[in-house]
């Protein structure tokens, strides 16, 4: 059997050409390298595509990432999160400054009925409110600025057992003046308020000083005399201690004034102190 196998192979064969033996060695070489710059340029193309979609995804974060040619297993998309912005936001409250003008923010107008801001107007107070050198007798030196100290009406009420709410509800403008003299001084701060708070202070102050309990025996707080102009007005004296005071307070619409005065001013004193001085005070308010 093996020989009837040889036989026919050696026939089939007989008559065909061969190729000599160097010849069939070149093609083999040849076929070799052709296979190998095939591979290269498909490792090449592939390294291209893969740096093309790093490019378009730094370009443009929301673009989606190139389709890589398959290796044998998917290639994951990573998901992305995106990330919220937050907006600080930021109010400051306006407080006064020396020269009556709110400083620190810009105040908004008051609330109408139907909850949106009206207008806003100047609340500032205009130095021809405040009281003038001209309003006191030669000797007299005027400064600006609040001083320090515990000079006003509200610090006497922490000698009284009952202490009063908020009287500084209001607000919205203050300004202050000092004048003195070898013998003398007067202190004076005149605050604006919104709506009609400037009449519920001006009432509160009243009632506080009418009812104060003072927690030492021999001390007093009351008011000498009111209705001395102005809307409104009154002189309040006080004994804290042994040491008398006096403030003289008055109102013209918007504004209210209180002067610390000499300790033993009386109320014809306070009268012709005050008259001036709530004329002064129309400057800064239409109310008049």
């Amino acid at each position: 059997m093996p020989d009837q196998l040889f036989d026919d192979l050696y026939r089939n064969t007989e008559d065909l050409s061969w190729a000599p033996v160097e010849q069939v060695r070149r093609r083999g070489r040849q076929r070799s390298r052709r296979t190998r710059v095939a591979a290269s340029l498909a490792g090449v193309v592939t390294v291209v595509a893969v740096a093309a979609g790093a490019v378009a995804l730094g370009a443009d974060p929301d673009a989606a990432p190139p389709v890589v040619p398959a290796t044998g297993s998917p290639t994951p998309t990573p998901n992305r999160t995106p990330t919220p912005s937050t907006s600080p936001s930021h109010s400051a409250d306006p407080t006064p400054d020396d020269s009556g003008r709110p400083t620190g923010g810009t105040p908004s107008g008051p609330a109408n009925d139907d909850g949106s801001n009206a207008p806003s107007r100047d609340t500032s107070i205009p130095a021809a409110a405040m009281m003038q050198l001209a309003d006191l007798p030669k000797g007299f030196t005027m400064t600006n600025g609040e001083p320090d100290g515990d000079w006003k009406l509200e610090s006497v009420f922490a000698n009284c057992r009952n202490q009063p709410a908020s009287l500084s509800r209001g607000q919205v403008a203050e300004r202050f003046r000092v004048f003195d003299s070898p013998t003398d001084s007067l202190i004076q701060r005149v605050t604006r308020y919104s709506g009609e708070s400037a009449a519920a202070h001006l009432d509160a102050m009243r009632e506080q000083v009418e009812e104060c309990d003072p927690y030492r025996s021999g001390d007093s707080l009351t008011v000498l005399a009111s209705g001395l102009g102005g809307d409104e007005s009154m002189l309040v004296g006080s004994v804290m201690e042994g040491r008398p005071a006096r403030w003289i307070l008055v109102r013209q619409g918007d504004l209210v004034a209180q002067l610390r005065v000499d300790k033993d001013t009386t109320p014809q004193e306070a009268t012709q102190l005050l008259r001036p001085v709530a004329e002064q005070l129309c400057a800064g308010t239409d109310a008049c």
